[in-house]
């Protein structure tokens, strides 16, 4: 098996007894890059994040320095920064172990974040189902608070670093950024029409950067040790840094691991967690980065696992958690499952989101079931077309990109069920029809 050891950064301390704890992390480094930029002009903090090419790992991909610099500072209003904890996306799981195993490295990235932009305090939402993760950055909050850390002369320095954990109450589309911010202003999670941008208007109508977990997570490092350090972990230039990858699904090793930047898809699936779980069992598909992200075939995984390089393929890394599917899976009842979540969690708030993934879910399982047509199909293709695009939030491509990837790549599959009224698959063995090559 090839080699793909790096530095250890955002996992440095995952094994290690009490490594939640403020006296592990400090004895590891912790806070000394907090310490330093604490003499820096915010200017400085956000050119060395920009120059590092550390992007969003929330699944934009956006640089992290351009979009701290949008924060305007010729304003008297005060500044925010939100961290996204709502992990919701259904097979992502990585920001859940930062916040388990590593709670103040979040917590240092952000208060580091705060002088940037100029703020004076950053709210940490958490999605509400998390217990651990919840307990573990409560904790850590108060840890930092005791040492002096955080407060009203935070380190000593006489500036002012508050921060709030706030619990969600299980909504998705909460994980929406500017959703994330209603909800945190005590309304009802809703997106909000865009411009104007957080970053100019976001919490209370005041200047807010919103930025996930392990994007913040990689912060105190890079103004520690610098860009080229950051740069230098990554096998390719178009993003720097390791990165955290969840894989999920039929592998051989589930889990979470630490890679250096600039690997392939394929690397990710087959050198570091495995390959598949079952050596009868061929590759059948990869979701890429969460259950939105459109799927991608055996052939379309020797790609860079890379915020550009997977768009080349039609797909988006997203949050950089792929899940592996076999061969015997049958797509129709995978899509089914996917677009009964997506159904279930609109905020209601666009029409096509609200009617549209209910529409989906209805005809999926019609198919499914056995009473389908061939006219379903095309049905659903319309259906997904009118909601993509003609949406407040992305809400509406995270419903219509699955319906529409699975059903270009596995028509046959589809058109299999609708034929033989019934699903062609034995969900206890492989079928005896072939379900891959000619027919995907």
């Amino acid at each position: 098996m090839a080699d793909f050891s790096t530095e250890l950064v955002f996992t440095k301390n995952w094994k290690t007894t009490q490594g939640h704890t403020l006296d592990v992390f400090r004895k590891t480094g912790g806070y000394a890059g907090f310490q330093r930029a604490l003499s820096m002009p915010p200017a400085d903090i956000i050119k060395v994040v920009l120059d590092s090419n550390l992007r969003g790992r929330g699944g934009a991909g956006f640089p992290v320095g351009r979009k701290w610099s949008f924060v305007p500072t010729n304003t008297d209003k005060p500044k925010y920064v939100c961290v996204n904890a709502d992990e919701s996306e259904p097979g992502t799981f990585k920001d859940r172990y930062i916040l388990e195993r590593d709670p103040h490295m979040l917590i240092e990235g952000t208060a580091i974040c705060c002088l940037a932009i100029g703020a004076e305090r950053a709210y940490i939402y958490i999605r509400g189902e998390f217990g651990l993760a919840y307990r573990r950055i409560e904790d850590a909050v108060t840890e930092a608070y005791k040492a002096g850390i955080l407060g009203s002369n935070a380190m000593g320095s006489g500036k002012r670093i508050e921060m709030v954990v706030h619990r969600g109450a299980g909504a998705y589309i909460c994980g929406e950024e500017t959703a994330l911010l209603e909800s945190l202003e005590g309304k009802k999670g809703q997106p909000r029409l865009k411009p104007p941008f957080p970053a100019i208007e976001g919490f209370d109508a005041c200047p807010t950067i919103v930025n996930n977990v392990e994007t913040l997570a990689a912060v105190g490092p890079i103004v520690v040790r610098g860009a080229e350090w950051w740069k230098s972990l990554s096998r390719t230039q178009a993003e720097g840094g390791t990165k955290l990858v969840g894989v999920s699904g039929h592998v051989a090793r589930p889990g979470v691991y630490e890679v250096p930047g600039g690997l392939t898809l394929r690397q990710v699936i087959f050198d570091v967690a495995g390959g598949m779980r079952r050596p009868d069992r061929a590759l059948k598909a990869v979701i890429p980065g969460g259950s939105s992200c459109p799927i991608l075939l055996p052939s379309e995984i020797d790609v860079g696992f890379d915020f550009d390089a997977i768009k080349t393929v039609g797909s988006l890394m997203g949050t950089g958690c792929p899940t592996v599917i076999e061969e015997g899976t049958c797509m129709v009842r995978l899509l089914r499952r996917i677009e009964r979540f997506y159904a279930h969690e609109s905020c209601g708030q666009c029409t096509p989101c609200r009617e549209g993934g209910d529409w989906l879910y209805k005809i999926l399982s019609r198919i499914e079931s056995g009473i389908g047509t061939e006219a379903d199909l095309d049905l659903i293709e319309s259906v997904a077309s009118k909601i993509e695009g003609h949406t407040i939030c992305p809400f509406g491509e995270a419903l219509s990109w699955p319906a529409r990837s699975y059903l270009k790549k596995f028509r046959q599959e589809f058109l299999l069920h609708v034929e033989r009224k019934a699903c062609p698959f034995d969900h206890h063995a492989i079928a005896p029809v072939a379900m891959s090559g000619a027919l995907a």
